[in-house]
């Protein structure tokens, strides 16, 4: 590996760390401009939704063949044509004018991106020595952190000041000035084994996640029953949870293995991928905290944005000195301190929000949250794949990136599910109770029209000017507004309990890890066998 870093693998990192931010962003910065995008192309709102989704759905699915990918033809090769057409998809988003057409394209950017992110963490393991990766994944980590909690103030300041075709427009020259930069910083890197993956694997392990996958994001909107004709969802995940099985077994047999089986072998790669499951899943509570600033303060997105953006330069700061650390004593306490800042901060979310509150009340729990991300994902992902050796760093990336996805997709179906479900509840609950001073003819209509609010769940808004509203004016449309706030406040305090919990239940697993990786025996991890050396590594 002497010749790959006789050059500056910092400028590497930061040439890949800039397509990375990019198609991380995009997993959140569509969720602002869904409004304008319902407006503009006069589609529905189940239309609009798949835009959001099927760049996950699309992106999550080829993970892992796409790190194996690149450790068998080269992972600048891989980026660069990922890079490539990431940015192409993304003009064609801009341009689209039908949701049909911009679904289209929103696929292609997922596919776009994952073929790219695998090749960025398993480029820290071939640039930079074991001793010192730990900074290297502190700014990988710090970048991952940065896009996921700077989505909505970029995202909220691009739609407000120009429109939201500039959320895709702007990747392009992003995009080109990322690959010149690849193509002049970052050298090729590939492992010379010669890997012949069977299509058998490949169609197992894809199957099993797009119906997985599929069935998580997509499962609330038709309400966890039947998809079409004999299809529904539980029966898709079913089908899912069998075929990856199947794929499981497959790997354990076979000699030439997509997945190494020897990389679950290691405690540490083991568990830091039920961590990041765990983390995966908490990082969706964001979106409950991001609908009070919106539905109850009335904050416009780039306000959210902007009362958020704390967490992102506080995760920014903390990361790399976290990775220095986790390279001297591990990464053990740094990540249970990690998720108890995340679970401190989502606690506090919840206890602080109220009607009526100062929005910069929220700051302290914010800070928390910040500080968590900036322990969890710098040291998540030292932990897993800082002792792999550059042969196993594609499969590694792949399933640890994976892991976090699917993650991400569960808490997206079961915080949202539980959000609706008690939106429900504490709604009508709270209509019932105020409306004890209406005029009896209004009383029924009331609470009529806040149960099908509390149907309409993460897209709920107070009833407003209905025809409730109207009948009986303003002082109506204000007690509205108030069952509304309240409603919402309690339902989220409920449903935060849910992250909360898989946040310490995530802590009690990293007390398995074994800490301090400087002092530990070699494993097959970190010495990779002698008939596959690396392109570009010196006997």
């Amino acid at each position: 590996m002497a010749r790959l870093r006789s050059r500056n693998p910092w400028l590497a990192l930061g040439a890949l760390c800039l397509g990375l931010f990019m198609i991380l962003l995009d997993t959140t910065v569509v969720n602002i401009a869904v409004p304008s995008m319902l407006t503009d192309l006069h589609t529905g709102l189940d239309e609009i939704l798949w835009v959001v989704n099927i760049y996950v759905l699309a992106y999550a699915v080829p993970l892992i063949v796409a790190g194996r990918l690149g450790d068998r033809f080269g992972r600048k090769k891989l980026y660069v044509i990922g890079l490539v057409v990431f940015t192409a998809a993304s003009g064609l988003c801009g341009v689209a004018d039908s949701g049909e057409q911009l679904i289209v394209a929103r696929a292609v950017q997922g596919v776009g991106a994952a073929l790219m992110n695998p090749q960025t963490l398993a480029f820290v393991t071939v640039l930079f020595p074991p001793a010192k990766r730990g900074a290297a994944f502190g700014a990988w980590s710090a970048v991952t952190g940065m896009s996921t909690i700077a989505g909505p103030l970029l995202g909220g300041l691009i739609v407000e000041k120009l429109d939201w075709q500039w959320i895709f427009f702007v990747n392009v020259p992003v995009g080109v000035c990322g690959l010149l930069l690849v193509l002049l910083w970052v050298p090729e890197s590939r492992t010379q084994a010669r890997h012949s993956f069977g299509p058998l694997g490949i169609a197992l392990l894809t199957g099993a996640l797009f119906a997985v996958t599929f069935g998580l994001l997509e499962g609330s909107r038709y309400h966890w029953g039947t998809i079409t004709g004999r299809l529904s969802v539980p029966l898709l995940l079913a089908v899912g949870v069998v075929l990856l099985a199947a794929f499981g077994l497959l790997q354990w047999k076979g000699r030439d293995p997509l997945v190494p089986v020897r990389l679950f072998a290691d405690r540490n790669f083991t568990l830091a991928n039920v961590v990041a499951t765990a983390v995966g899943f908490a990082m969706v509570s964001l979106l409950p905290l991001m609908l009070f600033l919106q539905a109850v303060l009335g904050l416009t997105p780039l306000q959210a944005g902007v009362v958020t953006a704390p967490a992102s330069v506080i995760a920014a700061v903390i990361a790399p000195f976290a990775g220095f650390r986790a390279d001297r004593t591990g990464g053990k306490y740094l990540l249970i301190a990690g998720l108890l800042a995340f679970a401190v901060g989502i606690a506090a979310a919840a206890v602080t929000a109220r009607p009526g509150l100062s929005s910069w009340a929220i700051l302290p729990a914010v800070a928390a949250i910040g500080a968590g991300i900036g322990l969890l994902f710098t040291t998540m992902t030292n932990v897993a794949v800082g002792d792999v050796s550059p042969e196993l760093s594609g499969a590694a990336s792949g399933v640890f990136n994976t892991t976090r996805q699917l993650g991400q997709a569960l808490g997206t179906a079961a915080v949202g599910a539980l959000l609706q479900a008690t939106l429900h509840h504490t709604l009508t609950d709270e209509a019932l109770r105020r409306s004890a001073g209406l005029p009896t003819a209004h009383r029924q209509e009331f609470v009529d029209s806040f149960e099908a609010v509390g149907d309409s769940g993460l897209f709920a808004q107070a009833p407003g000017n209905t025809g409730t509203a109207g009948a009986a004016g303003q002082p109506m449309q204000q007690l509205s507004t108030e069952v509304f706030n309240h409603g919402f406040v309690s339902a989220m305090r409920w449903t935060l309990l849910l992250p909360l919990g898989f946040a310490v239940l995530a802590a009690l697993c990293c007390l398995g890890i074994r800490n301090h990786r400087a002092a530990a025996a070699p494993t097959a991890l970190m010495n990779p066998p002698a008939d596959t050396p690396v392109e570009g590594t010196s006997p």
